[in-house]
């Protein structure tokens, strides 16, 4: 079994993003939105009053210490931490994430709440960038590119609602699944 270096998204992978702005949203605006309603990329506006992504972002990043970022609370995917914990004990976990500025010393927060086990965090617009042996990736964008750039690598998209099959990805629908994937990835490795 080869040590893998393995490039693992936050939001919509191990951060259940949606889950985290409905919640506020709800509680600021009472209103009643559900995680499933979001069904494809970028599907806030639709849903809410804000009348574009910038308007929603200018929301998102919130007034002070008091309202922090969405991105300080939101809540985990069932599984995620004890998977990413098991996979760090043979594997090097490498955080790969696409942040405004101000996203991310919420996200730093939100990583040591959860004690998050990676030695190394790359907050990035393009992700291809950071090389790394598997990718566990939901945004649509990102997994194209990722998918283009290291065609030897393993690519895995995490299922969601909002991105379809892409050509090259190895689709998983669970945490369970993406451990396996590795798994077969480190033990058919010279």
């Amino acid at each position: 079994m080869r040590r893998l270096r393995l490039g693992i998204d936050l939001d919509g992978v191990v951060a259940d993003f949606n889950a985290g702005w409905i919640r506020r949203y709800n509680d600021e605006f009472s209103a009643r939105l559900h995680p499933a309603q979001v069904t494809h990329w970028e599907g806030v506006t639709p849903l809410t009053h804000f009348a574009d992504m910038e308007e929603f972002w200018s929301w998102a990043r919130g007034a002070d210490e008091a309202t922090p970022s969405v991105f300080r609370h939101l809540p985990l995917y069932d599984g995620s931490v004890p998977v990413l914990r098991a996979l760090a004990r043979h594997h090097r976990l490498v955080i790969i994430s696409s942040k405004p500025d101000w996203a991310i010393p919420d996200t730093l927060e939100w990583l040591a709440e959860h004690r998050i086990p990676s030695r190394e965090i790359h907050f990035v617009w393009d992700k291809a960038s950071v090389d790394c042996d598997v990718y566990l990736e939901d945004a649509p964008h990102n997994l194209e590119a990722l998918v283009a750039a290291h065609p030897e690598r393993t690519v895995c998209r995490m299922v969601r609602a909002w991105n379809d099959p892409v050509a090259g990805a190895v689709d998983v629908h669970g945490w369970q699944e993406f451990a396996a994937a590795v798994r077969e990835v480190s033990e058919a490795a010279p």
